[in-house]
């Protein structure tokens, strides 16, 4: 009789069922971060120009963002359960009607329009999600049931985040995604004695630097996984380098400078577009696909852009070529298009009055660069910027 019976113990599936469950972790951690990202950006639609495509650009860099989400959800639909899928596609939606949403705030107004009658009735409570990725990390993943791809790495949710039964049906509205609780501007602050500070921004997906007055920041090689954009405002005699953590195939996805005065600002590498804004008295370094002035006076910008850079409402702008000890590789095979500019606001066929090329013997010198910029013991955020020219005794 025991000679017919199957083995009643079937064979343990614990490592596969754990690999499953680590990619099910791993995926949804990271639809969590790009989520956070994508809203970080729409909330800076506002702060672009409507002039000159500026808006429309950041525009469409979220639209891609957006679309490069969906398909990533959808090229992975083999690993992740149907559940989750769902979950993930509510998710998605939700940030094409917070997109929509915030761009019929500068969209002209119409006098007809449609009206909708219903909210999507199945969209996802984010902070609920976000809480049971913290808990995720915390516990390890359950090995229990075969491991099916119709079972919902979220199925472990505690009592205390799921929806009471008669609310299951009800409307949701996607709350909103987690921040990130270290308030890096606040650290710099309060930080050491000494004008440096070198912020880790190692639990952000991007840089902003606002509100600071008489510091030298150096961002480092920690900065690169924050990169997904870069915002730097109301900055004033302070010196920003941010080269080292965009310099090594981590590039900026779009940065905006804001309101910095008299300042030395070396923004890194950019792979979309550089929006400078504001700027006096200051001197800025970068390397970007497309660069684009508004309101801004008396600035030196050594440069590298792979298309025509464009200034607009600005007075008293000099170009230079990028400092070779900023140069990276991915620039090498680019044509530097740093001294083609536009000013939008000179239609004449004369040289715009505007803007000139910085001449040679007044451009910093590239051990000016590499030894004086970087500081060192004793060597205040002052004296720096008084030895650069943007200073004056």
């Amino acid at each position: 009789m025991l000679d017919k019976m199957e083995n009643p113990v079937a064979p343990i599936q614990q490592p596969s069922v754990l690999v499953q469950a680590d990619i099910k972790d791993r995926f949804y951690r990271h639809f969590q971060q790009e989520c956070t990202e994508i809203q970080e950006q729409i909330a800076l639609l506002e702060d672009y120009s409507l002039v000159g495509g500026e808006k429309q650009d950041a525009i469409n860099h979220v639209l891609s963002g957006i679309s490069r989400l969906s398909t990533e959800v959808s090229d992975s639909s083999g690993l992740i359960p149907a559940h989750d899928q769902r979950i993930y596609a509510q998710a998605i939606k939700a940030l094409e009607e917070k997109l929509e949403e915030t761009r019929s705030k500068f969209a002209p107004r119409s006098r007809f329009k449609f009206k909708t009658t219903q909210k999507n009735s199945s969209a996802v409570s984010i902070n609920d999600a976000a809480e049971l990725a913290a808990k995720q990390r915390l516990e390890p993943p359950s090995i229990s049931g075969t491991g099916s791809s119709n079972e919902s790495s979220m199925a472990t949710t505690p009592a205390s985040l799921m929806s009471p039964p008669n609310e299951i049906d009800a409307k949701d509205t996607l709350g909103d995604l987690p921040s990130f609780p270290k308030n890096y501007n606040e650290e710099m602050t309060r930080g050491s004695a000494g004008p440096i500070r070198k912020p880790s921004f190692s639990q952000a997906t991007n840089v902003n630097i606002s509100g600071h007055n008489g510091l030298h920041i150096i961002l480092p090689s920690s900065a690169s996984r924050a990169t997904s954009s870069g915002s730097l405002t109301k900055l004033n005699r302070c010196i920003v380098d941010m080269s080292v953590p965009t310099a090594n195939n981590a590039p900026f996805a779009g940065l905006m400078l804001k309101n910095i005065k008299g300042s030395l600002i070396i923004a890194g590498h950019v792979a979309g577009a550089a929006h400078i804004t504001g700027v006096e008295n200051s001197i800025i370094v970068v390397a970007s696909r497309q660069v684009r002035m508004h309101d801004c006076q008396n600035v030196d910008v050594y440069l590298h852009c792979a298309s025509r850079p464009i200034i607009e409402d600005c007075s008293n702008v000099r170009f230079s070529p990028i400092p070779q000890c900023y140069v990276t590789s991915s620039e090498e095979p680019v044509q530097n298009q740093w001294d083609q500019v536009d000013d939008f606001k000179w239609l004449k066929s004369e040289h715009s009055p505007n803007w000139n090329l910085l001449p040679e013997e007044k451009r910093l010198q590239e051990e000016i660069w590499t030894t004086v910029v970087p500081g060192g013991p004793g060597v205040g955020t002052e004296d720096i910027l008084r030895k650069i020219g943007i200073i004056t005794r």
